[in-house]
């Protein structure tokens, strides 16, 4: 009889043990679902603020074209051919812009695999990168055509004041430009590592 009794309360503290691991169990689940949750509402912040910056950067080279007519043909006198050049250029910048904004809106963080929108988000970061190799050299070529426009109609190099002051324009563009673009690498990077932080949990 002691050894029914005996197995009784044994079974009695196993059931009971199993229910603390049951409710242990489920406590674990919710919590990762809730920091699951957390973590994807701060990545999708993250992506509206790329996307912000990628709007503004599209409506910035999209009013070069009508405002760089008036500033550099109007009211300069550069040649057309500058300014379609330059408007080529801007609308060049503009189009790649709106190409790696569709990439990172189109990724869904509430919603969407959490690998796929890692690829994403990485496809749009390399780009981002990439962009540098065809942007640096484009400004530079942009930098000497301006200097030469702003030669042919000052002529005199010493006290020409258009020139250097586009120079110091262009060198101050391209301070604000890399700002930007290491700001958004810095986005793209902690979106990439917040999501295999919750890979490597699950």
């Amino acid at each position: 009889m002691n050894n029914d009794f005996q197995n009784t309360q044994n079974d009695l503290e196993l059931e009971s043990m199993r229910q603390q691991m049951t409710t242990l169990k489920n406590k674990l689940n919710q919590q990762e679902i809730v920091n699951d949750h957390l973590m994807r509402h701060s990545m999708k912040k993250t992506v509206s603020d790329i996307n912000r910056t990628y709007i503004w950067l599209i409506v910035i080279g999209l009013l070069m074209v009508p405002y760089g007519y008036w500033a550099f043909v109007k009211l300069t006198g550069f040649s057309m051919a500058f300014w379609i050049g330059t408007s080529i250029l801007m609308l060049v910048c503009a189009g790649a812009t709106y190409y790696n904004k569709t990439r990172v809106k189109d990724a869904n963080l509430m919603t969407n695999n959490l690998v796929d929108v890692s690829r994403r988000m990485a496809r749009a970061k390399k780009f981002d990168a990439d962009w540098l190799f065809f942007g640096i050299p484009a400004i530079i070529l942009w930098l000497g055509w301006f200097a030469y426009e702003s030669y042919l109609i000052v002529g005199n190099i010493e006290q020409n004041w258009l020139m250097y002051g586009g120079i110091i324009g262009g060198i101050i563009g391209a301070i604000c430009g890399f700002s930007i673009h290491f700001k958004t690498q810095r986005q793209y990077q902690d979106i990439i590592d917040q999501i295999e932080d919750i890979t490597a949990e699950q």
